[in-house]
């Protein structure tokens, strides 16, 4: 990109620098289509997703603006990436997944089921798939490079981290920010099964809201009217991309080391149908 320094790409965003123009020292963060499943970035894009990213993580920062100070800067980014970028402030990222979950499922189900805890938290007999917690759960994870899975850590492992001041302030806003988010969720039909979110640290210690956040990307969503535990849940997430690359249709073994094939158009469609569907239900707004 003109103008600018490439500094970091991840599974699905590109963090620039700008070297000229007003802009010029500013941290630029884009959106792109790409889609990742199983720690893998595939082959194919998701039209329109990072537009649809972008435009939920601006107006959840906007819902949760009294909870927590987020990164933005400005919205006014060059036009090549208008609607799927923003300018953002430089932080001091903390190593950690910050996970809360309302509900058991995915790693938190299979930690559970083969342990009886999350993350060394234990839990009650007897849970399924899809289950209400007694109530939301702080269960970390450690940040990975791309190709890297994310592995569920304790409350401990964070204090080794980061610190005990640091740790507890950590759980203390990933919670508060979920069951805020989760009430909002709840009342437009969606529950909030479980998000991840990152924070950062300015100069002055304070802790920002980063990166993106809500997003059908970060967060499971289901349709609260068919919430049925004991299965998986229908959902408004990339669950469908994951469903199928397991599925016997597409003949991938996930076990094999090998690359994910390409997805078929109907699957992806019906992805980004559930995107748009999501961030309308939602933010009530049309996309």
């Amino acid at each position: 990109m003109a103008g600018a320094v490439h500094l970091h790409s991840g599974k699905v965003r590109d963090l620039y620098r700008m070297t000229e123009g007003e802009h010029a020292g500013r941290l630029l963060m884009v959106a792109s289509d790409r889609i990742s499943a199983y720690d893998f970035v595939l082959a194919s894009t998701i039209p329109d997703k990072g537009a649809i990213l972008t435009r939920m993580s601006l107006w959840w920062f906007e819902q949760l603006a009294g909870l927590v100070p987020n990164h933005i800067v400005s919205t006014e980014v060059p036009v090549e990436v208008r609607g799927r970028a923003v300018f953002c402030e430089e932080l001091t990222m903390f190593p950690v997944e910050c996970v809360a979950r309302g509900y058991l499922t995915g790693s938190g189900l299979l930690d559970y089921r083969a342990t009886g805890e999350v993350c060394a938290i234990a839990l009650p007999a007897g849970l399924e798939d899809g289950s209400r917690l007694p109530e939301p759960l702080f269960t970390p994870a450690s940040k990975a490079a791309v190709g890297d899975h994310d592995e569920n850590v304790s409350y401990d492992a964070v204090v080794g981290s980061v610190g005990a001041e640091a740790a507890a302030e950590l759980r203390d806003l990933t919670l508060r920010i979920y069951a805020r988010a989760e009430e909002i969720a709840r009342e437009r039909g969606i529950i909030l099964a479980d998000t991840k979110f990152e924070f950062g640290s300015r100069a002055d210690g304070t802790t920002i809201l980063a990166d993106e956040v809500l997003t059908p990307d970060s967060s499971r969503f289901w349709p609260a009217d068919l919430w049925q535990p004991g299965r998986a849940q229908p959902s408004y997430d990339k669950q469908i991309v994951r469903d199928w690359l397991t599925s016997a249709a597409s003949g991938w073994d996930r076990t094999s080391g090998e690359r994910p094939p390409e997805l078929p158009e109907a699957v992806i469609a019906h992805t980004r149908a559930r995107y748009v569907e999501a961030y309308e239900l939602l933010t009530g707004e049309s996309f």
